[in-house]
């Protein structure tokens, strides 16, 4: 397969941008910041440009879109931007997760590079039988991962690389918001994610995410016990009609990974939140344990590690948050999701290495679907290691 060469533009097909998330995060804060800095830095010092084309159903909110961004390019009809794009051209796609499946093999027949979200599909063999595609028509494929790009866990992969918390013993990790219903007060989460028909669920959603970052962190998950629930039974969408959620909106799950770590990961949309942000995770080892956010990152050594006391009956003495120190950030940290778009074209441009491919994000559809039989079933899910066909390798 053919790529770019060094100073040439990429053509990126966007489908899925009228959504939040595509919009926001990929369109506006990645593509775009890209072209307002002159394109994608290369190892050789110059820059590859991108040109983007907006994909979607709804014409009138593509021409606002492309409007409102001085765009040229936009279409509501996948298979002639498929077959009018080069052959270098990557296909972004945001879509809801039940439409993906399809658009994606369509980018893959058409020899396009594929950049996608999450989950990939709907079942994990849908999942892997993309990977597979993708391999034998000889495309390069990406799966968004994030929550390794927060400064906060960056910092905390910084530790575990440089040894700080020398035997890894557990992490216990809190995610999660409070999702209003929807009736006195708009949902701040779209009407979808708690329909189960339409993809929705928080396992579906936030187990792929889990998959790669403990990966990241410290290798495969070999196995999995959760407990899933829809704490919210009915929901009004975007219309203000009243719905059944079908969907989970929190889960409680155990992670196990091939090292002995074990990792404890709550995930809920029916959580107000009493911690300092959204997300935390907390690790602990025989030298010293760490609270990682989406930004901070917090240590205790073991040297500084006070020594508490149980006694109900008095007042705790110690004042247990001032014990623990900052990490610097050493280093300044762009936007994540923007990082990972210069991290993929240039594996598309001059295959420098990417790790989170296809296969991937089939592990990640696979440990969702794991967890999601251990919560119906009552039993812990042994997760099958990576095969010749998922490795696992080393390298963003």
């Amino acid at each position: 397969m053919s790529t770019a060469s060094p100073g040439a533009s990429v053509r990126v097909l966007m489908n899925g941008v009228t959504g939040r998330m595509g919009h926001r995060q990929h369109l506006v804060r990645s593509v775009l910041a890209i072209r307002e800095e002159g394109g994608v830095r290369l190892s050789d010092g110059s820059r590859v440009q991108l040109e983007p084309v907006l994909i979607g159903r709804d014409a009138r909110k593509l021409r606002e879109l492309a409007a409102r961004y001085g765009l040229e390019h936009w279409t509501t009809d996948l298979g002639e931007a498929l077959g009018a794009a080069p052959a270098n051209a990557i296909y972004f796609d945001g879509l809801v997760t039940n439409a993906r499946e399809a658009a994606i093999r369509a980018a893959i027949a058409a020899g396009k590079h594929i950049y996608t979200e999450k989950p990939v599909a709907e079942t994990a063999d849908a999942a892997l039988a993309l990977a597979r595609l993708a391999q034998e028509r000889g495309v390069k494929s990406g799966v968004v991962h994030d929550k390794i790009f927060l400064p906060g866990l960056i910092k905390l992969k910084r530790l575990v690389d440089g040894g700080f918390f020398g035997r890894v013993l557990s992490l216990r990790g809190e995610f999660g918001y409070w999702v209003f219903e929807g009736d006195w007060q708009p949902a701040q989460r779209p009407s979808w994610n708690y329909r189960a028909a339409d993809g929705g669920g928080i396992v579906t959603d936030m187990f792929a995410h889990w998959s790669y970052v403990l990966e990241h962190l410290f290798g495969p998950v070999r196995a999995v016990t959760a407990k899933a629930a829809i704490h919210i039974p009915r929901r009004w969408d975007e219309q203000g009609h009243a719905y059944d959620a079908t969907a989970h909106d929190a889960a409680y799950a155990i992670f196990e990974l091939g090292n002995g770590v074990i990792a404890q990961i709550n995930s809920s949309w029916c959580v107000r939140v009493y911690r300092d942000e959204l997300l935390e995770l907390q690790v602990d080892g025989t030298e010293g344990s760490a609270v990682a956010g989406l930004r901070g990152c917090r240590v205790q050594h073991r040297a500084t590690t006070p020594m508490p006391v149980w006694n109900p009956d008095l007042p705790a003495p110690e004042r247990f948050r001032e014990a623990w120190q900052e990490v610097p950030d050493n280093r300044e940290f762009d936007n994540g999701f923007k990082t990972q778009w210069e991290s993929f074209v240039r594996h598309v441009v001059e295959d420098a290495p990417y790790t989170f491919d296809l296969a991937a994000g089939a592990r990640g559809v696979l440990l969702a679907e794991l967890a999601l039989r251990s919560s119906a079933e009552g039993r812990r899910m042994e997760v099958p290691p990576p095969t010749p066909f998922l490795p696992v390798r080393k390298g963003v």
